[in-house]
């Protein structure tokens, strides 16, 4: 023998198991993005999307949100023929938009609005969808929540916008940028008749969107962990040359520091909305109070 022998790997037959290995069905388990449990799927829908273990508050699409928080999950939709289109010809844009379309079928836009009832009380919402574009604002997300703003003008409805987005979409350029404003002068329409605006800012909420109409409510609310702002950490920071707190921009940081009213768990949501519509109903109408 030689000694070179002594270190050569033994090669062994292995005996196929009787028992085949199981596939797990894909979606049958979620792992959670901040602390790693992994959970079965059906056990986190039925917390609403919240981790069990550390509390973590998972992204919602327009619908989940939807049929979570409206009674019975029953919406009577506004504007569903509005899609966005390629105004300024930006490259690739319109390629995007149909890659949009094919992955979200149940999705026209960055946003769903319309009416139902919360509590059995009757409201206007509009719903962002992180799923969509990264819920970027163009043009006809910014008009769609303007005729929401308006129809709950007209109806003498509260109003109750669901946000979440990356800013304003850069393809639309100034066209984007416009909405800022035309969403905003919608809501002190709203607001100098006495409606009642209710803003939810959810994961994350950042760009124009926290710059115009989200940080307009007369109760602005968030998510626990929501990220709210308007630049992103690493710019704020080389733009300062600063080191920031970790819980920076987070719906914590922003309650502690006069940004929000409150921050409210996902599973006290609807009960806590219900609680301010029911407060606000006066006659006909739902005033704020001004």
């Amino acid at each position: 023998m030689q000694i070179k022998d002594l270190f050569t790997k033994k090669k062994y037959a292995t005996v196929p198991s009787e028992r085949p290995k199981r596939d797990i069905p894909e979606g049958l388990m979620n792992k959670c993005t901040r602390c790693g449990t992994i959970q079965y799927s059906k056990e986190l829908e039925k917390n609403l999307k919240v981790c069990s273990s550390c509390g973590y508050h998972f992204r919602l699409s327009a619908w989940e949100r939807i049929a979570m928080t409206l009674d019975e999950g029953q919406l009577t939709e506004y504007d569903t023929e509005l899609v966005s289109e390629d105004p300024l010809g930006f490259p690739g844009y319109a390629s995007k938009l149909e890659q949009q379309l094919a992955k979200n079928p149940n999705l026209r836009e960055a946003v769903v609005t319309g009416e139902g009832t919360i509590g059995g009380l009757p409201v206007v919402v509009a719903v962002m969808s992180f799923d969509f574009f990264s819920g970027s604002m163009g043009s006809v997300v910014g008009e769609k929540i303007t005729r929401a703003v308006e129809a709950a003008l007209d109806k003498r409805l509260p109003l109750i916008i669901f946000s979440t987005s990356g800013g304003a979409r850069m393809q639309e350029s100034i066209l984007s940028l416009m909405q800022m404003a035309k969403t905003s002068a919608a809501l002190s329409k709203l607001h100098e008749a006495g409606g009642l605006f209710i803003s939810v800012f959810t994961d994350p909420t950042m760009g124009g969107v926290s710059a115009s109409f989200a940080s307009l409510g007369d109760y602005n609310l968030a998510e626990p962990g929501a990220l709210v702002g308007f630049a992103g950490r690493i710019v704020i920071e080389q733009t300062i040359r600063q080191k920031l707190p970790d819980n920076f921009q987070t719906a914590e940081f922003n309650l502690q520091h006069g940004q929000l009213d409150m921050v409210v768990h996902r599973n006290d949501m609807k009960h806590m909305l219900t609680k301010l519509l029911d407060m606000h109903t006066a006659g006909e109408g739902l005033s704020n109070g001004g």
